[in-house]
């Protein structure tokens, strides 16, 4: 379902704490549906798999999702997907068709391990979480956390792999989320003036500035492997899942105007997927800006500009 410029730009100027306080209370009936139908599937499976692509939020889904859950008398723990990639050689590496390591290939993962680890849970046996430290691309001997569920207790697994169908299809009867921030704008012409693939590219770009060492330049550098990988490794699966839904915000331009184009502008000719940026930029302009101290400290978009309540 696709936002309207005019509307965006008017709740912006006359109501911008009602227009976010709205938009956010729509994400959080997403959350309690999802909460819903994860408890309905209880009786089947003690798992839970969440998947999208980059930039849709997925950490911070999972962490609301596990807190609706325990709000609903539910213990739950979310489990963090990118603990299972595999350490990284340049023999062992996929590669993309240039040659380069390519870190968005199911190939990356321990899908062995991950699941032996579904099906202990499921039998209710401990497991013990890998720990994988991404500076130096290995995974280290001590486990991230050790995990056993109890009765009535929900592990969520996040990761873009999720849905991929080495795991689904040893483990069907988990239940299957995917999530991504996919609604474009459009103005008065009905003409699409933001995608929503660019949203998804600015917050990672905004998060790996400001959080990650990376500048713009190397994450545009990197965006044309990334959509490579989610049309071949991701949106395939999607259907897959027992339930869809948008994690985009209709008043996100405004907010990200704050902080993006300032990140963006020293961006240099030349880079891969410069032309894209070009579009970007000026597009932010037909936005009105709200400040980021406007949004609530557990809003999604925390986890891409800071100052939540969330650890990541």
């Amino acid at each position: 379902m696709p936002y309207y410029l005019s509307e965006i730009n008017r709740r912006a100027t006359t109501d911008p704490r009602g227009f976010i306080e709205e938009c956010d209370e729509i994400y959080r009936r997403r959350i309690s549906n999802a909460a819903e139908r994860i408890i309905a599937n209880m009786h089947r499976s003690p798992i839970v798999l969440l998947s999208g692509p980059s930039g849709s939020g997925k950490t911070t889904t999972a962490m609301k999702i596990e807190e609706e859950l325990e709000r609903r008398g539910v213990q739950t723990h979310a489990v963090a997907m990118d603990n299972y990639f595999r350490t990284i050689t340049p023999e062992s590496m996929p590669r993309t068709p240039e040659g380069d390591y390519d870190f968005e290939s199911p190939l990356c993962m321990d899908m062995e391990l991950l699941n032996e680890h579904f099906a202990a849970l499921s039998r209710g046996e401990r497991i013990y979480v890998p720990k994988y430290e991404f500076s130096r691309h290995m995974r280290i001997i001590e486990p991230s956390m050790s995990l056993r569920l109890g009765k009535d207790e929900i592990a969520v697994f996040e990761g873009i792999h999720a849905l991929n169908d080495e795991i689904t299809s040893q483990h069907p009867e988990a239940f299957k989320l995917y999530i991504s921030a996919r609604s474009n704008v459009l103005d008065a012409d009905d003409e699409v003036c933001f995608k929503g693939t660019w949203m998804r590219l600015v917050r990672r770009t905004v998060r790996d500035n400001l959080f990650r060492g990376a500048s713009a330049e190397m994450t545009l550098g990197m965006w044309a492997n990334v959509r490579r990988g989610e049309k071949l490794y991701i949106s395939p699966f999607k259907d897959k899942a027992d339930l869809m839904f948008d994690t985009s915000f209709a008043y996100e331009v405004c907010v990200m105007r704050s902080v993006a184009p300032e990140i963006f502008a020293h961006v240099p000719d030349g880079i891969a997927r410069h032309d894209e940026l070009a579009s970007i930029l000026p597009a932010f302009e037909r936005f009105e800006q709200l400040d980021i101290s406007m949004l609530a400290p557990d809003a999604l978009l925390r986890e891409f500009v800071g100052g939540g309540i969330y650890e990541y």
